[in-house]
């Protein structure tokens, strides 16, 4: 298995939210809720945001506490753990009030990084 650096981690979880926020892009919540694969799709792209984020080391979590890593681990959690009661609402909030300033946030960082 490859070992990938920080900065790596932190792109996958840039390129991961920009994707979901674009699938989302001109949806409505009854649109989620009528599309089993948007939902499966947008789950896994948030699932992965999270995912990427446990595996920043503690040194970048500390370098960059403006980033919500505790925030991206635990819905990550709740969205593996919890498959059988995601709450749609709670991921269109996600993906449309969290994800945005993440990636905003992202990519000031990574422009300094």
């Amino acid at each position: 298995m490859t070992q990938h650096d920080d900065a790596t981690r932190m792109r996958h979880m840039l390129d991961y939210a920009r994707e979901a926020v674009q699938m989302f892009a001109g949806k409505r919540p009854d649109d989620l809720e009528r599309d089993r694969m948007l939902q499966l799709a947008l789950v896994r792209l948030v699932e992965i945001v999270g995912e990427a984020a446990t595996q920043v080391s503690e040194g970048g979590r500390q370098r960059y506490p403006s980033i919500p890593w505790q925030q991206a681990r635990g819905t990550r959690n709740r969205l593996v753990h919890g498959y059988d009661q995601i709450d749609l609402r709670v991921l269109w909030d996600t993906i449309t009030e969290d994800l945005p300033p993440l990636i905003a946030e992202l990519e000031r960082v990574l422009g300094q990084a």
